[in-house]
């Protein structure tokens, strides 16, 4: 069967055991990827469900633990009242009307150096303690704002994966590409914003009940009085800690590559690690707030892996749909079609991305894909503007065609408890402005500033 074919197939099966069948969302993505390998010619029927187990395994193995973590930093964030303290003062600095951007911002700076899903780990928290405050109000907004802020700088700004490696494949100049990235992801994530002020009044979703804390005991610690609060930067250390050891481990991998200080900041900035910190200074906060024994705070730990549980299955599942996707041969035929067509680079890089990462889910992945099909090209075109452009347009072309397929989406619906239409006409929508955006001011810059 030809790959667009199993593609096609493989789409359908998920929309209609979700949305039409209403059957649980793991099992759905884990029958689709056993699907797939069973019409894909390029898989022998005995390796279908050792292929679907290697690539669960390999998201599980990738970001089982930091979800468990950072699952757990949520938990003592919520518990100890830490997360409302923190978006208490980010309404009085910014007023109840732009608390919401300073939830873009946090996500903007903080997806430079660290997955813009580990963010969303982190910051989830503080946009449900924020909707809280606001009587349940703007939890669409707040959700999509971290997600505005992230998810931009996470596709165009070293020294993330997928722009760190475009870098190197187009032979283009890290701090060009940093430079340009910025310029390119601050319009897209303010862009985002607006469209989550807009989507967030017309859908009046008020907050709903997820992984985590009730929202009867998010009520009870959103109204503490002030004094029963952590202070501000204690509440924040959880979430900045892992912050500066995967930052740390970036700079130290930028500047001191090979030498014992980046060996000790790559054990201490792995995500799983640096998550593992945050969850001790978390339980401490919680335990030093709330006076909690040792033997009480196995009880907020157990809640935290129930729900942790729950999204790394989910997500997990995503990632194997889309990598039996891949095997099945569907990225590298849609790439040799879109190779074909003889589009200008910009153009053809973009939608070279977004394809790629319709079929198979990773954003990353895309820009690594499509990078690599572009490079040739680049190195016989005589380019009337600089090729970091090219760049910019694929990272743009990965944001869009968010679905069932891509770990990101899951995770955003299980932390939210949105539906699965609720995820599409949010985050998915929200990333093709995002997408949109960066295109149109990549076209824009070529033009103004062709050779930077």
């Amino acid at each position: 069967m030809h790959p667009i074919l199993i593609l096609l197939i493989a789409v359908a099966a998920v929309f209609v055991l979700i949305i039409r069948l209403r059957v649980n969302a793991f099992v759905a993505l884990i029958s689709s990827a056993i699907l797939i390998g069973l019409l894909s010619p390029d898989v022998a029927l005995i390796e279908v469900i050792p292929a679907v187990g290697e690539r669960f395994g390999g998201v599980v193995g990738r970001i089982g633990i930091a979800i468990a973590m950072a699952a757990i930093v949520g938990q003592c964030l919520m518990e100890s009242g830490a997360a409302d303290r923190i978006t208490r003062r980010f309404v009085a600095l910014l007023g109840e009307a732009r608390s919401s951007l300073s939830l873009v911002a946090s996500g903007y700076v903080l997806s430079i150096p660290v997955f813009s899903d580990t963010v969303f780990y982190l910051l989830v928290p503080l946009a449900r303690a924020m909707s809280v405050r606001m009587g349940g109000r703007n939890y669409v907004l707040y959700v999509l704002a971290i997600s505005a802020g992230g998810s931009a700088t996470h596709v165009f700004v070293p020294p993330t994966p997928g722009p760190l490696v475009m870098a190197s494949t187009l032979s283009v100049d890290v701090g060009i590409v940093i430079l340009v990235g910025l310029c390119v992801a601050l319009p897209a994530s303010l862009c985002g914003w607006l469209y989550a002020i807009w989507i967030d009044r017309k859908l009046n979703i008020p907050i709903r009940e997820a992984p985590g804390l009730s929202l009867d005991d998010l009520s009870k610690i959103a109204t503490r009085p002030e004094d029963e609060l952590p202070a501000f930067w204690v509440s924040m250390s959880p979430i900045l800690l892992p912050v500066v050891f995967i930052a740390g481990n970036t700079v130290a991998n930028t500047f001191y590559k090979d030498t014992d200080i980046a060996r000790l900041t790559a054990f201490l900035g792995s995500p799983s690690f640096a998550l593992l910190a945050g969850a001790v200074v978390g339980l401490w906060v919680l335990a030093r707030q709330n006076k909690l024994s040792l033997k009480k705070l196995a009880i907020p730990v157990e809640e935290a892996v129930k729900a942790a549980g729950v999204i790394i299955l989910i997500t997990a599942g995503g990632g194997a749909f889309g990598g039996m996707l891949v095997l099945a041969g569907v990225g590298d035929v849609l790439g040799k079609w879109a190779g074909e067509l003889g589009m200008s680079l910009m153009l053809l890089g973009f939608l070279l991305a977004m394809l790629v990462k319709i079929a198979q889910g990773s954003g990353t992945v895309a820009m690594i894909t499509a990078s690599a099909i572009m490079a040739p090209l680049l190195g016989v075109a005589d380019l009337a503007y600089h090729p970091v452009y090219v760049l910019m347009s694929i990272g743009s072309g990965a944001l869009i065609g968010t679905w069932m397929n891509d770990s990101g989406f899951w995770v955003f619906r299980t932390m939210t408890g949105l539906t699965e239409i609720e995820t599409l006409q949010t985050k998915t929508a929200l990333l093709i402005v995002l997408g949109g955006t960066g295109f149109t001011i990549t076209l824009l810059g070529s033009w103004l500033f062709p050779l930077i």
